[in-house]
């Protein structure tokens, strides 16, 4: 039994039709896959590692600071780590974030997407301000400040 032209034409019709629809399911399960790994990847954040002694983990975004007062004592080291959690392509600051505090001489930055530590033992009780002056509108922004308060 011998196929007619017009079934020929019908049948590789058919076969390009499930090429073609086979070819879109893989590039939308590609691209829904490569999604769904930045999305992972910008919402789960490992946590930073562990350090020995007394750590105050304080995140910087565009929307500030997570901890707007810490309380530290007198004479026990303390290590302040700073995580930026915005990228660098933020436009202003550059995804960079600081935390400094003047009366002291701290200033500890971050660079975008990543941590940096700062280690230092308070020697004077009193309450001083912290603030980051990178981005985000500086000092004048409420939510980048707050107030250390180093107990006798």
């Amino acid at each position: 039994m011998k196929k007619s032209a017009r079934q020929i034409r019908r049948e590789a019709q058919l076969r390009q039709k499930r090429i073609r629809s086979i070819t879109f399911a893989v590039v939308v399960i590609g691209v829904l896959g490569l999604a769904g790994y930045y999305l992972k990847s910008a919402f789960f954040r490992p946590p930073p590692p562990p350090l020995a002694g007394n750590v105050i983990d304080i995140a910087a975004s565009m929307s500030g600071f997570d901890k707007t007062e810490i309380r530290v004592k007198v004479g026990q080291p303390v290590t302040i780590r700073l995580t930026s959690l915005d990228n660098s392509a933020h436009t202003d600051g550059g995804g960079k974030h600081q935390w400094a505090v003047d009366e002291l001489g701290l200033n500890l930055i971050a660079q975008p997407e990543s941590s940096n530590t700062l280690t230092f033992t308070p020697t004077k009780a009193g309450t001083y301000d912290f603030y980051c002056d990178i981005c985000c509108g500086g000092r004048a922004n409420p939510t980048m400040n707050g107030t250390l308060i180093v107990e006798g």
